[in-house]
């Protein structure tokens, strides 16, 4: 046995690059703004002295006796921007760092990532759950940015404002706070804007009252009703493999991580943050052989009944499908069958910054002419291409899937970050749990 020495000083510029901090403020605001904190969220952050390899410490950080000695019940004057506790040690400086900062980061926050992965000298090729025993070995913690924006909101703000937020704040879900219970209650995300749209619209001539008046915590009673569930979530010192078995088996595409012990939101993991993680480590790790496997090989991915639209194909018709068949994003296919654009559930939110959620019977094509970000053209791959080509385009393009396509640009099927993610961790876990039972 043995065990991986340091990374080369490659991967900190990787981290620099992008798992490294990105030095966001985290955007809070409270009641009077419709936008709630947790409590004992400290609001300034001191000078820290520099961290040596050997001081980083292996949790998150607690806030100091000054955070604590606030009452959970009492938050700080309203519009004050906030940051959470660090997950990470935090940059020495003497103020905060603007979001601009081109200060370095800290090295050795990653220094001897690899070292808890053992691998056999004997093995005539790497066992194929080592991505699931790279995931075992790392902990949530691993991946949360030393500083991050996390907007929350209050379960007493309209839903109307909080939709808008979510546009001026660029994000694509936020934390619910219940004042009441002084807990973390839901989350609100894209899909909730759309089961909005899709239940109380009836034409351009009638107003979303739903939409217009109704409070957050109506909302949620209204929708869930009698199906409150706690919100799924996860702590700091959860491996990585929970975190996915967390994602993928409650069919969730954001998991917030929760301090247990302060009871504060540090981050929001994603399929695409942790895919970036591992594929980070990928050229230190020997990859298994199913990596040289095509899709068609290894029948990843949804081939049958794949829904789609047209470029003609109004709006609400698109939410329909959305709500209906549980999908995140509809391939756009021509007359002739070829795939020429995509409508995924975060180009809705554009309904929200262009204020046009009133008017649903535009076309599809009409709407993705107000598109917020550039868009580079529908990312595509085949069946014929291989495991590792798939994962590194995926990771690269930066998105949530990849439409599979024949020869001819005709959509073949859909292969998302979770049926990625599946394949790597989940099934050689599931293999691994056969062959014991077995044994």
């Amino acid at each position: 046995m043995k065990r991986f020495g340091s990374l080369r000083r490659s991967k900190k510029k990787k981290e620099q690059d992008g798992l490294g901090s990105r030095n966001q403020s985290e955007a809070s605001c409270l009641s009077a703004s419709g936008l709630s904190t947790p409590p004992t969220t400290p609001t300034h952050a001191p000078s820290q002295p520099v961290f040596t390899q050997e001081a980083v410490p292996s949790g998150p950080e607690r806030p100091d006796a000054r955070s604590l000695s606030r009452s959970i019940s009492t938050p700080p004057d309203t519009g004050q921007r906030l940051s959470l506790p660090s997950a990470k040690p935090p940059i020495p400086s003497s103020s905060l760092v603007p979001s601009n900062s081109t200060s370095q980061p800290v090295y050795g926050l990653f220094e001897g990532m690899l070292e808890k992965l053992e691998l056999d000298d004997d093995a005539a090729e790497p066992e194929s759950d080592i991505y699931m025993r790279f995931m075992k070995s790392h902990k949530c913690y691993d991946i949360v940015p030393t500083s991050s924006k996390l907007v929350v909101f209050d379960t007493a703000l309209q839903v109307k404002k909080a939709f808008f937020a979510l546009v001026a704040n660029g994000v694509r879900a936020a934390p619910l706070w219940d004042t009441e219970k002084q807990s973390f209650v839901g989350m609100l995300t894209i899909t909730d804007f759309i089961i909005i749209l899709h239940r109380y619209y009836k034409s351009p001539m009638v107003q979303i009252y739903e939409l217009e008046e109704h409070k957050l915590e109506t909302w949620r009673e209204v929708y869930l009703q009698a199906t409150f569930k706690p919100l799924v979530n996860i702590s700091p010192d959860a491996s990585l493999f929970d975190a996915v078995y967390t994602l993928i088996k409650n069919k969730i595409h954001r998991l917030p991580v929760i301090d247990p012990v302060t009871g504060n939101a540090l981050y929001i993991l994603t399929h695409k943050r942790i895919l970036k993680f591992l594929q980070l480590f990928m050229c230190e790790i020997p990859k298994p052989a199913f990596m040289k496997q095509t899709l068609g090989e290894l029948g990843i991915g949804s081939y049958r009944d794949i829904a789609f639209i047209r470029p003609n194909t109004p709006i609400i018709k698109a939410l329909n499908i959305f709500v209906e068949r549980r999908v995140s994003a509809l391939p756009v296919v021509d007359e002739t069958g070829k795939v020429v654009d995509i409508y995924s559930k975060f180009d809705v939110i554009n309904l929200a910054a262009e204020k046009t959620y009133n008017n649903l019977d535009i076309t599809v094509t009409q709407a993705l002419k107000h598109r917020s970000q550039y868009f580079e053209g529908v990312m595509k791959c085949h069946k014929m291409e291989t495991m590792e080509t798939i994962v590194d385009r995926i990771v690269k393009a930066e998105v949530h899937r990849l439409v599979v396509v024949d020869e001819h640009s005709s959509i073949e099927g859909i292969v998302s970050l979770s049926d990625i993610l599946q394949a790597l961790v989940l099934s050689p876990a599931d293999a691994c749990k056969e062959e014991t039972l077995t044994e």
